[in-house]
C-alpha cells in the first residue's frame, strides 16, 4: 500500500521533503513534511493538505531545546472517501507541529487552517516551520508513527545540475542559502541533480539517509564522487564530509522546491559567511561521520 498526494495538493506547499529528517517517521519516504512559506520569516499559518473527519487532537512532549517550545501536537483526520489524496477508504492522516484550532468531530477540506505551526524540540535549528503528515493503514494504530505507508508524489520534480559553488544569499545562524542551482521553471517542483540525474532529498551526511527521487537501485553520485547507495528511491549516505570553503560543514539540506529563489542550503553552525560571499562546498570521504539527531 502507498498514497499518493496529488499536484493539486503539493502545489499549494512552496517546499517539501520526504527525507529531509532523522526521525523513523521519514525512513523510506512513509512521511513528507509540507513547508508552507519559505525565507527567514518563520511561517505561522498551517494549511490542510488532506480532506476528512478530525479524529482526535493531543499534546505531545518535544525534546527540550532552548529555541523551541516544550510541546507539540498531533491531529488526526480520517480521509474522506472522495479525498483528492490517493487513498484506501479509512485511511488516517498524522499531523504534527501544528497547534490546533480544529477539534474531534470537525471536517477539514484540503487548504482549510488546522492552527498555528509551532516550533517544537524535534526541530534542528535550521529547519523551517512545517506541517508535518503521515498515513497509517485503516486497521492500524494511528497514535504510532512506526509502520506509516510510503508516500508517492503525484508529480516528477525537476532535476538541477549543480556544480557545488553559488553566492551567499540567505544567512542564518546555523546556515547559509545559495544563489545556485537557480530554477528554470518556477512553479515546478524541483531539487538538486545527481550524477545520475535523480533528484536528492535529506540531510546529507547530518541524517544517515536520503532519498533520490526517480531512482533505481545502485549508487548515488554528486560532484562526480559516490555519496550514496540507493535501494528504489531510499539511499544509505556513503561516510563523507561535506565543506563549505574548505571549511568542515554539518551537512547539505536537500529538499523539493518549486519557488524562482531555490538555492542550494548548507548547514554551517558558527559559519562566518556573510550574503554575496562566494562559496564551493566540496565533498571528501571520512571514517568518522557526524550524525545529528
Amino acid at each position: 500500500m502507498a498514497v499518493t498526494l496529488p499536484e493539486s495538493v503539493l502545489e499549494r506547499y512552496p517546499r517539501l521533503s520526504l527525507y529531509n529528517s532523522p526521525y523513523v517517521a521519514h525512513d523510506a519516504g512513509c512521511a513528507i513534511d509540507l513547508y508552507p512559506e519559505v525565507g527567514p520569516e518563520r511561517a505561522t499559518g498551517a494549511p490542510s493538505p488532506v480532506s476528512g473527519e478530525v479524529l482526535d487532537t493531543r499534546s505531545v512532549r518535544a525534546p527540550p531545546k532552548p529555541y523551541a517550545v516544550e510541546e507539540d501536537h498531533l491531529i488526526l483526520v480520517e480521509l474522506d472517501d472522495d479525498s483528492p489524496v490517493d487513498a484506501p477508504p479509512g485511511t488516517v492522516a498524522r499531523l504534527l507541529h501544528v497547534e490546533p484550532s480544529v477539534a474531534a468531530g470537525d471536517h477539514v477540506a484540503v487548504g482549510d487552517s488546522l492552527g498555528t505551526l509551532v516550533r517544537a524540540g524535534f526541530f534542528a535549528p535550521w529547519v523551517d516551520n512545517h506541517v508535518h503528515l503521515g498515513f497509517r493503514p485503516p486497521d492500524a494504530n494511528p497514535y504510532r508513527a512506526s509502520g506509516s505507508v510510503p508516500i508517492a508524489l503525484g508529480t516528477d520534480p525537476l532535476a538541477l545540475d549543480w556544480d557545488g559553488t553559488g553566492r551567499v544569499r540567505e544567512t542564518g545562524e546555523t546556515y547559509v542559502v545559495l544563489d545556485a542551482p537557480a530554477h528554470p521553471d518556477p512553479g515546478r517542483l524541483a531539487g538538486v541533480a545527481s550524477g545520475e540525474g535523480r533528484v536528492l532529498d535529506g540531510g546529507l551526511v547530518h541524517y544517515p539517509g536520503g532519498g533520490a527521487h526517480g531512482a533505481s537501485d545502485g549508487p548515488v553520485t554528486l560532484f562526480g564522487q559516490e555519496v550514496g547507495v540507493a535501494s528504489g528511491r531510499d539511499v544509505i549516505w556513503n561516510d563523507l564530509a561535506v565543506f563549505a570553503n574548505g571549511e568542515r560543514a554539518t551537512g547539505l539540506s536537500l529538499f523539493l522546491a518549486r519557488d524562482a529563489g531555490f538555492g542550494a542550503k548548507v548547514v554551517c553552525p558558527d559559519h562566518a559567511f556573510a550574503v554575496g560571499d562566494d562559496v564551493e562546498v566540496t565533498l571528501d570521504p571520512t571514517h568518522d561521520p557526524t550524525v545529528l539527531g
